[in-house]
C-alpha cells in the first residue's frame, strides 16, 4: 500500500478522536474499522496510520492545553509572590 493511497476520511478521524477520548487503545480502534469494513484488504490504511493520526493530531491538542494551564499556574504564582517574574509567550500556531 503506497503512501499516496492511504487515507483516513473525516468520519474515521472523528471516530478515532472520540475513541481516544474515552481511552480505547489504537489496536482496538483499528479492529473496529476492520470489522466494519469486512477485512483488512477493504481499508485504505493500516494500524500504524491510526497511531500516527493519534500522535500527530489528537495528542497535539492536549499539548496546547498543557501550555495554557502552565501559563495559568505561572500567573497564580505571581499573584502569591510579587517578586516572582516570568516571561511567557504562547502562540496558537
Amino acid at each position: 500500500m503506497l503512501k499516496q493511497h492511504k487515507e483516513l476520511s473525516m468520519s474515521m478521524c472523528r471516530t478515532i478522536e472520540n475513541n481516544e477520548k474515552v481511552g480505547i487503545r489504537p489496536s482496538k480502534i483499528c479492529q473496529s474499522f476492520v470489522a466494519a469494513a469486512g477485512g483488512h484488504r477493504k481499508l485504505n490504511f493500516i494500524e500504524k496510520d491510526v497511531r500516527n493520526y493519534i500522535m500527530r493530531e489528537v495528542r497535539n491538542v492536549s499539548e496546547l492545553k498543557d501550555a495554557k494551564e502552565f501559563e495559568k499556574y505561572l500567573l497564580r504564582m505571581k499573584e502569591k509572590n510579587q517578586n516572582f517574574f516570568f516571561e511567557f509567550e504562547l502562540k496558537d500556531d
